[in-house]
C-alpha cells in the first residue's frame, strides 16, 4: 500500500520491547527516516545493527529507559512477549492517549483484550508478524523473510493507517478482509513450531522428522476444531497446509520459545498452546494433546522462574 507524499505525515513512534521482533521493526522504521522513532528499554543502547536480506545497516536510536520520562506519541509498537504485557503497563500509561494507536506485534489471538486495559483509551491494533527475527545481541538483530508479506493487519481504518506508517520502510504489509482466519492460521504454525523446538531444543529442521510430523498433525487436528468453533474459516486440509508451509522455512530458523528456553527465560506458553486449550474449554472441545504439551511447557517455565 503506497501513500502519496502529500498524505505522508511525520509521526512519533515508540517501540516498546527491543527483542527480535521489536528490533527489526525499530530498525526498518529508523532506516527509512520518515518518522521519529524512540525505543523503550531497560538499558540504553547507542546504535542498532540490523541484518536485512538486502544488507546490514547500523542505526542511531533515540532511547528511553524510564517510563516516567516518556511522553504521549502517535503510535506505540508493542513488541514484548505476550506474557510481558503487564510489565509494559508503565510505558503504555505514559505513551498512550485516546488519540494514540497501539500496534500489538505479539503472538496469540487475544491482542485487544490483553492490551486495552493498559492503553489509556488508545486504539489497539492486532498485528500478525510473519518475518523471522533473531536477537544476536542487545544491539544486534537479524531479519529473515518467511513469506511475501512481513506483517498482516485487518483491512479497516486502523489497519490502513498502519500500512501507511510502514510505507517505504521495506516491510511488506498485507491488508486482510478475513483477519480472524489469518490470526488462527498463524497460531496453528506457532502451535507446533514453538512447543516442539522448545521441548527438544532443536531448530526447525526437527519438524522434518516423520514421527514429529505425525505429532504435528495430531496437535493441529485439535487446534483446527477449536479454531472453527471460534469463527475461523479453515480448509479441510488445514493441518497438511500448515505443515507444508513450515517445510518452506529454512531448517536453520529458531522460534521464540526455542530461543527463550536456551536463554533460561520464561516462554510464551499461555498465548500459544495455552490459547488453544483455553479456547477449547470455552467451546467444549477436548484438546488432550495440546493440554499435555501445555503441562510440560508450564513445568519448564516454572523451573525458569524459580
Amino acid at each position: 500500500m503506497t501513500a502519496s507524499p502529500q498524505a505522508q505525515q511525520r509521526s512519533t513512534i515508540a517501540v516498546v520491547g527491543l527483542g527480535s521482533i521489536g528490533g527489526v521493526a525499530a530498525g526498518y522504521l529508523a532506516a527509512a527516516g520518515r518518522n521519529d522513532v524512540i525505543v523503550c528499554l531497560r538499558r540504553p543502547i547507542g546504535r542498532l545493527t540490523l541484518e536485512r536480506p538486502d544488507g546490514t545497516v547500523e542505526l542511531p536510536l533515540q532511547n528511553r529507559t524510564d517510563p516516567t520520562c516518556a511522553e504521549p506519541v502517535d503510535w506505540v509498537l508493542l513488541c514484548t512477549k505476550a506474557h510481558q504485557t503487564e510489565s509494559a503497563a508503565p510505558w503504555l500509561s505514559r505513551l498512550c492517549t485516546p488519540q494514540t494507536r497501539v500496534a500489538v506485534l505479539q503472538n496469540g489471538i487475544d491482542h485487544v483484550a490483553r492490551v486495552a486495559p493498559y492503553a489509556n483509551g488508545a486504539t489497539v491494533l492486532p498485528v500478525i508478524v510473519y518475518y523471522n527475527g533473531e536477537r544476536l545481541a542487545p544491539d544486534h538483530v537479524r531479519m529473515r523473510r518467511a513469506s511475501n508479506d512481513d506483517v498482516v493487519v485487518a483491512n479497516d481504518e486502523a489497519g490502513r493507517a498502519f500500512a501507511r506508517l510502514l510505507d517505504g520502510t521495506g516491510l511488506h504489509v498485507l491488508l486482510s478482509d478475513d483477519f480472524a482466519t489469518l490470526l488462527w492460521r498463524k497460531l496453528l504454525i506457532n502451535a507446533i513450531a514453538n512447543p516442539i523446538t522448545a521441548l527438544v531444543l532443536q531448530r526447525q529442521a526437527v519438524l522434518r522428522r516423520p514421527d514429529i510430523q505425525e505429532l504435528c498433525r495430531a496437535v493441529l487436528g485439535e487446534a483446527v476444531a477449536v479454531a472453527r468453533a471460534d469463527g475461523a474459516r479453515l480448509a479441510d486440509d488445514e493441518p497438511a497446509r500448515t505443515i507444508a508451509t513450515l517445510m518452506t522455512f529454512s531448517g536453520e530458523l529458531g522460534t521464540s520459545m526455542y530461543f527463550d528456553r536456551l536463554a533460561g527465560r520464561q516462554m510464551e506458553v499461555e498465548a500459544l498452546t495455552g490459547a488453544i486449550v483455553a479456547a477449547g474449554e470455552r467451546h467444549g472441545i477436548a484438546t488432550p494433546i495440546n493440554r499435555t504439551l501445555l503441562t510440560l511447557l508450564r513445568a519448564i517455565n516454572d523451573a525458569a522462574g524459580a
